[in-house]
């Protein structure tokens, strides 16, 4: 175990029902100390099974796991005043002040910035002299990042943090994220949401079905990005004016519209129609499984320690 690794899974495996496939199978996943780590996939790809594992909720039915050094079973309790979590889902005691919870858990750790905490709850607009039970969804997740964070902890783990948060406070979140990283601490942030892990990771491990496929650099993962776009014109365009446009596929017609999956620029498919009324243009993100399916491909396997052939699907 490196001095720089703050996670560290051997072939970390659960079955919660015997003849089903596993929920996690056979995890090897390094996180380094010092980085924001993006842990991807859609819901139900085994994500918040990997955290829950990984804080000894629930124990494996084999491999092994170590946080900072520590094994997650039997150093638990000395490992979990080193970390900072937020659920996917935050319960909370609904008749007490945000003030009280963070009093009392501080209360249990040992310590409390009373400063710190001030100065989070008014970069998350937050009121905590309010009851749990008044706040909103947002309220509650920014609640629950005031606990992860207020005593500074070494290693952050997230799962859907900004999940109910609108725009503004997903930048603040973003930039707490960044400071903590330059702060030398280590962020594992689970998400489904491919552009929250853009905006603040450098790695991401994309997980799907319980497996680990592939874990990348962002800008590497990006470079395969494309969009779905539909076209609507004043009258029925023929789609043969689209079908030999680089980077136009699955290009079929809606009506007076033109529907296609666009890989590159889009000034090529103006050009194309230059001499037709566009009524409107929809430009529309891939989800992250579309992007994911598109740069691995449908039955790409990898192993442990082994990249996988891009090639393959380019």
């Amino acid at each position: 175990m490196s001095l720089q690794t703050a996670i560290q899974t051997n072939h970390l495996t659960k079955l919660y029902k015997k003849g089903k496939p596993p929920a996690l199978d056979g995890l090897d996943l390094t996180v380094k100390q010092g980085e924001i780590f993006g842990y991807l996939g859609p819901n139900g790809a085994g994500k918040t099974t990997t955290i829950r594992l990984l804080l000894d909720i629930i124990r494996p039915n084999s491999g092994n796991a170590t946080m900072l050094g520590m094994d997650v079973h039997s150093q638990s309790i000395e490992l979990h005043r080193r970390l900072g979590f937020l659920p996917g889902e935050l319960n909370l005691w609904d008749n007490q002040t945000g003030q009280q919870v963070v009093n009392y858990l501080g209360r249990i750790r040992g310590r409390l910035d009373s400063a710190y905490v001030h100065e989070l709850a008014e970069r998350l607009s937050l009121d905590l002299s309010k009851t749990v039970r008044s706040y909103s969804t947002g309220n509650r997740r920014k609640l629950g990042l005031v606990i992860a964070l207020m005593h500074k902890p070494e290693l952050l783990i997230l799962d859907e943090p900004t999940n109910g948060l609108d725009p503004l406070m997903q930048q603040t979140f973003h930039q707490l994220m960044i400071e903590a990283r330059d702060e030398g601490r280590t962020v594992f942030l689970s998400s489904h949401i491919l552009s929250e892990v853009q905006a603040i990771c450098e790695r991401v491990a994309i997980l799907r079905d319980g497996q680990l496929k592939a874990v990348e650099r962002v800008s590497d993962l990006m470079r395969v990005q494309f969009h779905y776009v539909t076209v609507n014109f004043r009258q029925p365009v023929p789609i043969s004016r689209l079908m030999s446009v680089p980077g136009v596929s699955e290009l079929s017609a809606d009506g007076n519209g033109l529907k296609f999956k666009l890989a590159g620029d889009l000034d090529p498919v103006l050009r194309a129609v230059n001499d037709q009324y566009i009524v409107d243009m929809r430009v529309q993100e891939p989800s992250l499984e579309e992007i994911f399916l598109t740069f691995y491909g449908n039955d790409v396997k990898t192993t442990p320690h082994q990249e996988p052939v891009k090639e393959l699907v380019r």
